[in-house]
Protein backbone atom coordinates (compact mmCIF):
# COMPACT_ATOMS: atom_id res chain seq x y z
CA UNK A 1 0.00 0.00 0.00
CA UNK A 2 1.30 3.17 -0.53
CA UNK A 3 1.44 6.63 1.48
CA UNK A 4 -2.21 7.85 0.99
CA UNK A 5 -0.95 11.54 1.26
CA UNK A 6 0.47 10.88 -2.03
CA UNK A 7 -2.25 10.08 -3.89
CA UNK A 8 -4.30 12.98 -2.08
CA UNK A 9 -1.58 15.80 -3.12
CA UNK A 10 0.29 14.46 -5.90
CA UNK A 11 -2.15 12.19 -7.88
CA UNK A 12 -0.37 12.88 -11.12
CA UNK A 13 2.60 11.12 -9.72
CA UNK A 14 0.32 8.16 -8.94
CA UNK A 15 -1.29 8.31 -12.94
CA UNK A 16 2.60 8.54 -14.21
CA UNK A 17 3.30 5.77 -12.21
CA UNK A 18 0.66 3.68 -13.57
CA UNK A 19 0.71 4.29 -16.87
CA UNK A 20 4.15 2.91 -16.57
CA UNK A 21 3.20 -0.23 -15.53
CA UNK A 22 0.76 -0.45 -18.01
CA UNK A 23 -2.00 -0.47 -15.83
CA UNK A 24 -5.79 0.43 -16.39
CA UNK A 25 -6.57 1.61 -12.74
CA UNK A 26 -8.18 4.38 -12.67
CA UNK A 27 -7.15 7.11 -10.24
CA UNK A 28 -9.91 9.46 -10.63
CA UNK A 29 -12.14 6.50 -8.75
CA UNK A 30 -10.14 7.03 -6.26
CA UNK A 31 -9.83 10.65 -5.89
CA UNK A 32 -14.08 10.42 -6.23
CA UNK A 33 -14.21 7.72 -3.15
CA UNK A 34 -11.74 9.44 -1.36
CA UNK A 35 -14.02 12.82 -1.82
CA UNK A 36 -16.79 10.93 -0.61
CA UNK A 37 -15.32 9.79 2.41
CA UNK A 38 -13.68 12.61 3.91
CA UNK A 39 -17.43 14.76 3.27
CA UNK A 40 -19.37 11.73 5.27
CA UNK A 41 -16.25 11.51 7.99
CA UNK A 42 -16.71 15.37 7.84
CA UNK A 43 -20.58 15.41 8.11
CA UNK A 44 -20.33 13.33 10.93
CA UNK A 45 -18.00 15.31 12.91
CA UNK A 46 -20.45 17.99 12.96
CA UNK A 47 -23.32 15.90 13.80
CA UNK A 48 -21.67 14.74 16.90
CA UNK A 49 -20.62 18.58 18.04
CA UNK A 50 -24.42 19.53 17.42
CA UNK A 51 -25.42 16.07 19.46
CA UNK A 52 -22.78 17.14 22.08
CA UNK A 53 -24.45 20.44 22.28
CA UNK A 54 -28.08 19.80 22.36
CA UNK A 55 -27.10 17.29 25.05
CA UNK A 56 -25.52 20.25 27.67
CA UNK A 57 -28.36 22.32 26.78
CA UNK A 58 -30.88 19.51 27.29
CA UNK A 59 -28.83 18.76 31.10
CA UNK A 60 -28.79 22.59 31.47
CA UNK A 61 -32.43 22.92 31.02
CA UNK A 62 -32.97 20.39 33.89
CA UNK A 63 -30.75 21.85 36.34
CA UNK A 64 -32.80 25.40 36.08
CA UNK A 65 -35.65 23.42 36.56
CA UNK A 66 -36.80 24.24 32.58
CA UNK A 67 -38.70 22.13 29.53
CA UNK A 68 -36.14 20.57 27.55
CA UNK A 69 -38.49 18.57 25.30
CA UNK A 70 -37.67 20.88 22.44
CA UNK A 71 -33.84 19.82 22.56
CA UNK A 72 -34.82 16.06 22.94
CA UNK A 73 -36.58 15.88 20.43
CA UNK A 74 -33.93 17.36 17.91
CA UNK A 75 -31.07 14.78 20.03
CA UNK A 76 -33.57 11.81 18.59
CA UNK A 77 -32.98 12.69 15.15
CA UNK A 78 -29.34 13.64 15.34
CA UNK A 79 -28.93 10.26 16.79
CA UNK A 80 -30.86 8.57 13.83
CA UNK A 81 -29.12 10.42 11.29
CA UNK A 82 -25.66 9.67 12.80
CA UNK A 83 -26.19 6.26 13.08
CA UNK A 84 -27.10 6.54 8.80
CA UNK A 85 -24.11 8.66 8.17
CA UNK A 86 -21.68 6.55 10.60
CA UNK A 87 -22.65 3.05 8.02
CA UNK A 88 -22.23 5.20 4.86
CA UNK A 89 -18.98 6.81 6.24
CA UNK A 90 -17.51 2.89 7.15
CA UNK A 91 -18.70 1.94 3.68
CA UNK A 92 -16.79 4.84 2.00
CA UNK A 93 -13.51 3.45 4.11
CA UNK A 94 -13.82 -0.12 3.52
CA UNK A 95 -14.52 1.16 -0.49
CA UNK A 96 -11.12 3.60 -0.58
CA UNK A 97 -9.06 0.75 1.85
CA UNK A 98 -10.39 -1.77 -1.40
CA UNK A 99 -9.37 0.48 -4.05
CA UNK A 100 -5.92 0.72 -2.22
CA UNK A 101 -5.07 -2.46 -1.81
CA UNK A 102 -5.55 -3.14 -5.65
CA UNK A 103 -2.90 -0.64 -6.33
CA UNK A 104 0.27 -1.56 -6.84
CA UNK A 105 3.99 -0.10 -5.71
CA UNK A 106 5.44 3.02 -7.39
CA UNK A 107 8.23 2.25 -9.54
CA UNK A 108 11.40 3.79 -8.09
CA UNK A 109 13.11 6.32 -10.41
CA UNK A 110 15.77 4.00 -11.50
CA UNK A 111 13.74 1.60 -12.93
CA UNK A 112 13.82 1.11 -16.97
CA UNK A 113 10.05 2.59 -18.85
CA UNK A 114 8.55 -0.29 -20.73
CA UNK A 115 5.55 -2.39 -21.34
CA UNK A 116 6.78 -6.40 -20.63
CA UNK A 117 9.99 -8.71 -20.71
CA UNK A 118 11.27 -7.64 -23.76
CA UNK A 119 11.92 -3.69 -22.21
CA UNK A 120 13.83 -5.39 -19.50
CA UNK A 121 17.94 -4.48 -19.16
CA UNK A 122 20.44 -6.73 -18.85
CA UNK A 123 22.92 -5.62 -16.52
CA UNK A 124 25.91 -8.02 -16.97
CA UNK A 125 26.79 -11.86 -17.40
CA UNK A 126 28.70 -14.31 -15.97
CA UNK A 127 30.19 -17.70 -16.91
CA UNK A 128 29.77 -18.61 -20.93
CA UNK A 129 27.56 -20.96 -21.94
CA UNK A 130 29.34 -24.56 -22.49
CA UNK A 131 29.69 -25.92 -26.06
CA UNK A 132 28.57 -29.59 -26.38
CA UNK A 133 29.66 -32.24 -29.14
CA UNK A 134 26.91 -33.94 -28.64
CA UNK A 135 22.78 -33.86 -28.64
CA UNK A 136 22.16 -31.85 -25.71
CA UNK A 137 19.38 -33.69 -23.76
CA UNK A 138 16.98 -31.39 -21.23
CA UNK A 139 16.59 -31.96 -18.08
CA UNK A 140 13.54 -34.28 -18.45
CA UNK A 141 15.44 -36.57 -20.50
CA UNK A 142 18.00 -36.88 -18.08
CA UNK A 143 16.54 -36.94 -15.02
CA UNK A 144 14.28 -40.07 -16.46
CA UNK A 145 17.01 -41.36 -17.47
CA UNK A 146 19.17 -41.71 -14.48
CA UNK A 147 16.09 -42.76 -12.27
CA UNK A 148 15.86 -39.44 -10.37
CA UNK A 149 12.88 -37.71 -11.90
CA UNK A 150 9.37 -39.10 -11.76
CA UNK A 151 6.83 -37.88 -13.58
CA UNK A 152 4.30 -40.11 -14.45
CA UNK A 153 3.82 -41.18 -10.92
CA UNK A 154 4.12 -37.89 -9.56
CA UNK A 155 0.66 -37.64 -11.94
CA UNK A 156 -0.92 -40.68 -10.07
CA UNK A 157 -0.85 -39.35 -6.84
CA UNK A 158 -1.65 -35.28 -7.53
CA UNK A 159 -2.04 -34.34 -11.30
CA UNK A 160 0.12 -32.44 -13.44
CA UNK A 161 2.97 -29.91 -12.66
CA UNK A 162 4.65 -32.19 -9.27
CA UNK A 163 7.33 -34.28 -9.31
CA UNK A 164 8.15 -37.06 -7.25
CA UNK A 165 12.66 -37.71 -6.89
CA UNK A 166 14.24 -40.51 -6.66
CA UNK A 167 17.72 -41.80 -4.89
CA UNK A 168 19.79 -39.14 -6.24
CA UNK A 169 17.24 -36.55 -7.07
CA UNK A 170 15.91 -36.32 -4.03
CA UNK A 171 19.28 -35.98 -2.45
CA UNK A 172 20.31 -33.14 -4.29
CA UNK A 173 17.28 -31.33 -4.03
CA UNK A 174 18.26 -31.76 0.28
CA UNK A 175 21.76 -31.01 -0.36
CA UNK A 176 21.20 -27.97 -2.43
CA UNK A 177 18.92 -26.83 0.60
CA UNK A 178 21.45 -27.26 3.13
CA UNK A 179 24.23 -25.91 0.64
CA UNK A 180 21.94 -22.34 0.05
CA UNK A 181 20.91 -21.89 3.66
CA UNK A 182 24.93 -22.71 5.32
CA UNK A 183 26.11 -19.95 2.95
CA UNK A 184 23.48 -17.79 4.14
CA UNK A 185 23.34 -18.52 7.70
CA UNK A 186 27.15 -18.90 8.37
CA UNK A 187 28.76 -16.33 5.84
CA UNK A 188 26.06 -13.85 4.77
CA UNK A 189 24.56 -13.57 8.35
CA UNK A 190 21.14 -14.78 7.86
CA UNK A 191 19.05 -15.77 10.77
CA UNK A 192 17.30 -19.20 9.88
CA UNK A 193 13.89 -19.45 10.69
CA UNK A 194 11.51 -22.45 10.13
CA UNK A 195 7.97 -20.56 9.20
CA UNK A 196 4.51 -22.43 8.86
CA UNK A 197 4.26 -23.60 5.53
CA UNK A 198 -0.03 -22.32 5.72
CA UNK A 199 -1.59 -18.69 6.62
CA UNK A 200 -4.18 -16.05 7.28
CA UNK A 201 -5.82 -14.26 4.85
CA UNK A 202 -4.17 -10.90 6.61
CA UNK A 203 -0.86 -12.56 6.03
CA UNK A 204 -1.17 -13.38 2.23
CA UNK A 205 -3.02 -9.56 2.34
CA UNK A 206 0.06 -7.73 3.50
CA UNK A 207 2.33 -8.89 1.01
CA UNK A 208 0.18 -8.26 -1.87
CA UNK A 209 -0.82 -11.29 -2.85
CA UNK A 210 -4.79 -10.49 -1.70
CA UNK A 211 -6.82 -9.36 -2.71
CA UNK A 212 -5.58 -9.07 -6.17
CA UNK A 213 -3.83 -12.74 -6.60
CA UNK A 214 -6.14 -14.61 -4.83
CA UNK A 215 -6.62 -17.16 -8.25
CA UNK A 216 -3.04 -17.80 -7.84
CA UNK A 217 -3.03 -19.50 -4.21
CA UNK A 218 -4.16 -22.97 -2.89
CA UNK A 219 -6.53 -22.07 -0.60
CA UNK A 220 -7.74 -24.66 1.91
CA UNK A 221 -11.63 -25.75 1.93
CA UNK A 222 -14.24 -24.14 4.43
CA UNK A 223 -10.91 -22.51 5.86
CA UNK A 224 -9.77 -18.75 5.46
CA UNK A 225 -6.10 -20.69 5.52
CA UNK A 226 -4.02 -20.38 2.36
CA UNK A 227 -0.72 -22.72 1.27
CA UNK A 228 2.10 -20.21 0.97
CA UNK A 229 3.40 -19.19 -2.57
CA UNK A 230 6.44 -18.25 -1.11
CA UNK A 231 8.58 -17.89 2.39
CA UNK A 232 8.72 -14.27 1.97
CA UNK A 233 4.55 -14.29 3.03
CA UNK A 234 5.34 -15.77 6.28
CA UNK A 235 9.11 -13.92 6.88
CA UNK A 236 7.76 -10.42 6.24
CA UNK A 237 4.96 -10.90 8.71
CA UNK A 238 7.05 -11.84 11.39
CA UNK A 239 6.83 -8.40 12.66
CA UNK A 240 3.38 -7.46 11.66
CA UNK A 241 2.08 -4.62 13.98
CA UNK A 242 5.54 -4.33 15.55
CA UNK A 243 7.57 -1.43 16.13
CA UNK A 244 11.78 -2.21 15.80
CA UNK A 245 14.74 -0.39 16.94
CA UNK A 246 16.32 1.33 14.27
CA UNK A 247 19.89 -0.31 15.82
CA UNK A 248 18.65 -3.49 15.19
CA UNK A 249 18.29 -2.67 11.48
CA UNK A 250 19.35 -4.89 9.04
CA UNK A 251 17.29 -7.39 10.10
CA UNK A 252 17.88 -10.98 7.79
CA UNK A 253 15.90 -14.16 7.82
CA UNK A 254 16.39 -17.01 5.28
CA UNK A 255 14.32 -19.85 5.21
CA UNK A 256 13.53 -23.33 3.18
CA UNK A 257 9.88 -23.94 2.83
CA UNK A 258 7.78 -25.53 -0.03
CA UNK A 259 6.31 -23.21 -2.52
CA UNK A 260 2.07 -24.17 -3.65
CA UNK A 261 1.37 -22.39 -6.57
CA UNK A 262 -2.10 -22.80 -8.87
CA UNK A 263 -0.03 -21.12 -11.88
CA UNK A 264 -3.08 -19.43 -13.22
CA UNK A 265 -3.02 -17.72 -16.43
CA UNK A 266 -0.17 -19.77 -17.19
CA UNK A 267 -1.70 -22.64 -19.06
CA UNK A 268 0.64 -23.98 -22.18
CA UNK A 269 3.56 -22.30 -20.98
CA UNK A 270 6.58 -24.81 -19.53
CA UNK A 271 3.72 -27.76 -18.66
CA UNK A 272 6.81 -30.23 -19.32
CA UNK A 273 9.64 -30.84 -16.27
CA UNK A 274 10.28 -28.17 -13.39
CA UNK A 275 9.93 -24.84 -14.61
CA UNK A 276 6.60 -24.27 -13.42
CA UNK A 277 5.58 -26.51 -10.67
CA UNK A 278 2.37 -26.10 -8.40
CA UNK A 279 5.08 -26.90 -5.59
CA UNK A 280 8.77 -26.41 -5.38
CA UNK A 281 11.31 -26.07 -2.85
CA UNK A 282 12.90 -22.78 -2.48
CA UNK A 283 15.22 -20.97 0.18
CA UNK A 284 14.06 -17.06 0.66
CA UNK A 285 15.95 -14.47 2.07
CA UNK A 286 13.95 -10.97 3.18
CA UNK A 287 15.65 -8.54 4.78
CA UNK A 288 14.14 -5.49 7.15
CA UNK A 289 16.18 -2.34 6.12
CA UNK A 290 15.94 1.09 7.01
CA UNK A 291 14.75 3.54 4.34
CA UNK A 292 18.32 5.15 3.62
CA UNK A 293 19.55 1.77 3.42
CA UNK A 294 17.46 -0.05 1.25
CA UNK A 295 18.84 -0.14 -1.60
CA UNK A 296 22.43 -1.09 -0.34
CA UNK A 297 20.80 -3.75 0.97
CA UNK A 298 18.64 -4.97 -2.46
CA UNK A 299 22.40 -4.63 -4.14
CA UNK A 300 23.70 -6.97 -1.15
CA UNK A 301 20.53 -9.69 -1.79
CA UNK A 302 21.46 -9.56 -5.73
CA UNK A 303 25.16 -10.23 -4.78
CA UNK A 304 24.79 -13.31 -2.53
CA UNK A 305 22.58 -14.59 -5.48
CA UNK A 306 24.70 -14.02 -7.71
CA UNK A 307 27.57 -15.75 -5.55
CA UNK A 308 25.60 -19.14 -4.68
CA UNK A 309 25.30 -19.07 -8.86
CA UNK A 310 28.73 -18.22 -9.37
CA UNK A 311 30.06 -21.30 -6.84
CA UNK A 312 27.87 -23.71 -8.30
CA UNK A 313 29.44 -22.69 -11.81
CA UNK A 314 26.47 -22.39 -13.52
CA UNK A 315 26.86 -19.20 -16.81
CA UNK A 316 24.01 -16.70 -15.51
CA UNK A 317 22.99 -12.67 -16.61
CA UNK A 318 21.45 -10.40 -14.47
CA UNK A 319 18.73 -8.56 -15.45
CA UNK A 320 16.69 -5.65 -14.19
CA UNK A 321 12.90 -5.65 -14.70
CA UNK A 322 11.39 -2.76 -16.55
CA UNK A 323 8.19 -0.99 -15.14
CA UNK A 324 5.70 -2.84 -16.76
CA UNK A 325 7.37 -6.41 -15.72
CA UNK A 326 8.12 -5.80 -12.34
CA UNK A 327 5.44 -7.51 -9.28
CA UNK A 328 2.60 -5.72 -7.75
CA UNK A 329 4.68 -5.04 -4.58
CA UNK A 330 8.18 -4.39 -5.91
CA UNK A 331 9.54 -0.75 -6.25
CA UNK A 332 12.47 -2.76 -7.95
CA UNK A 333 13.81 -5.50 -8.90
CA UNK A 334 16.54 -8.03 -10.33
CA UNK A 335 16.12 -11.46 -12.06
CA UNK A 336 19.04 -13.29 -12.13
CA UNK A 337 18.38 -15.99 -14.95
CA UNK A 338 20.51 -19.04 -15.46
CA UNK A 339 21.71 -20.70 -19.18
CA UNK A 340 19.80 -23.52 -19.80
CA UNK A 341 21.33 -25.13 -23.01
CA UNK A 342 18.17 -27.60 -23.87
CA UNK A 343 16.34 -24.20 -24.36
CA UNK A 344 19.08 -22.59 -25.83
CA UNK A 345 18.41 -19.66 -23.37
CA UNK A 346 18.59 -17.98 -19.87
CA UNK A 347 15.83 -18.63 -17.59
CA UNK A 348 14.79 -17.08 -13.88
CA UNK A 349 16.44 -18.89 -10.95
CA UNK A 350 16.08 -15.83 -8.65
CA UNK A 351 14.23 -12.36 -8.29
CA UNK A 352 15.59 -10.10 -5.87
CA UNK A 353 13.25 -6.83 -4.66
CA UNK A 354 12.53 -3.67 -2.85
CA UNK A 355 9.13 -3.44 -1.59
CA UNK A 356 10.29 -0.13 -0.01
CA UNK A 357 7.26 0.45 2.58
CA UNK A 358 4.73 -1.04 0.39
CA UNK A 359 4.36 -4.16 2.74
CA UNK A 360 5.76 -2.35 6.05
CA UNK A 361 2.08 0.07 5.58
CA UNK A 362 -0.25 -3.08 5.58
CA UNK A 363 1.40 -4.93 8.36
CA UNK A 364 2.42 -1.49 10.09
CA UNK A 365 6.09 -2.51 10.40
CA UNK A 366 7.80 0.15 11.88
CA UNK A 367 11.40 1.38 13.66
CA UNK A 368 12.03 3.70 16.77
CA UNK A 369 14.83 6.03 15.56
CA UNK A 370 17.65 6.16 17.51
CA UNK A 371 17.30 10.10 18.76
CA UNK A 372 13.83 9.48 19.57
CA UNK A 373 10.68 10.76 17.65
CA UNK A 374 8.59 9.48 15.80
CA UNK A 375 8.43 5.56 14.53
CA UNK A 376 8.78 5.23 10.62
CA UNK A 377 7.74 2.51 8.54
CA UNK A 378 10.76 -0.17 7.67
CA UNK A 379 11.54 -1.59 3.86
CA UNK A 380 10.92 -4.91 3.52
CA UNK A 381 12.99 -6.84 0.47
CA UNK A 382 12.94 -10.35 -0.59
CA UNK A 383 14.94 -12.58 -2.81
CA UNK A 384 15.61 -16.26 -4.29
CA UNK A 385 18.56 -17.59 -2.81
CA UNK A 386 17.53 -19.74 -4.55
CA UNK A 387 14.59 -21.98 -5.82
CA UNK A 388 15.79 -25.11 -6.00
CA UNK A 389 13.80 -27.11 -8.62
CA UNK A 390 14.91 -24.99 -11.48
CA UNK A 391 18.53 -24.84 -9.98
CA UNK A 392 18.54 -28.74 -9.84
CA UNK A 393 17.19 -28.31 -13.79
CA UNK A 394 20.45 -26.40 -14.55
CA UNK A 395 22.85 -28.78 -12.38
CA UNK A 396 21.56 -31.32 -14.85
CA UNK A 397 21.64 -29.79 -17.95
CA UNK A 398 24.82 -27.88 -17.84
CA UNK A 399 26.59 -31.04 -16.42
CA UNK A 400 25.55 -33.30 -18.70
CA UNK A 401 27.88 -35.86 -20.44
CA UNK A 402 27.82 -37.42 -23.76
CA UNK A 403 27.13 -41.29 -21.83
CA UNK A 404 23.78 -39.17 -20.66
CA UNK A 405 26.01 -39.48 -16.67
CA UNK A 406 25.80 -35.63 -15.39
CA UNK A 407 28.97 -34.25 -13.21
CA UNK A 408 27.93 -32.28 -10.09
CA UNK A 409 29.32 -28.97 -9.14
CA UNK A 410 32.46 -29.02 -6.73
CA UNK A 411 30.62 -26.74 -4.01
CA UNK A 412 27.87 -29.46 -3.61
CA UNK A 413 30.51 -32.79 -3.38
CA UNK A 414 30.79 -32.43 0.27
CA UNK A 415 26.71 -32.43 0.88
CA UNK A 416 26.31 -35.48 -1.32
CA UNK A 417 29.07 -37.68 0.72
CA UNK A 418 31.82 -36.87 -2.11
CA UNK A 419 29.59 -38.04 -4.98
CA UNK A 420 30.56 -36.29 -7.91
CA UNK A 421 29.17 -37.90 -11.00
CA UNK A 422 25.15 -38.83 -11.25
CA UNK A 423 25.54 -41.96 -13.12
CA UNK A 424 22.47 -44.04 -12.56
CA UNK A 425 20.19 -45.70 -14.90
CA UNK A 426 21.50 -44.61 -18.45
Amino acid sequence: MIDLKILQKDPQRVIKALADRASDIDVAEFLALDARRRALLTEVEELKGRRNAASAEVARAKRAGQSAESFIDGLGALSERIKELDIQAQEAVAATETWMLNLPNLPHQSVPVGASEADNQELRRHGAPRSFDFPVKDHVELGQNLGGLDFERAAKLAGSRFCVAWNWAARLERALISFFLDVHTRENGYTEVAPPYIVNRSTMAITGQLPKFGEDLFKLENREYFLIPTAEVPLTNLHAGEVLEEGDLPLAYAAQTPCFRSEAGSYGKDTKGLIRMHQFMKVEMVRFAHPDDSYNQLELMRRQAEDLLERLELPYRTIVLCTGDMGFGAAKTYDLETWLPAQNTYREISSCSNCEDFQARRGNIRFRPRGGGKAAFAHTLNGSGLAVGRTLVAILENGQRKDGSVILPKALRPYMDGMDVIAGRV
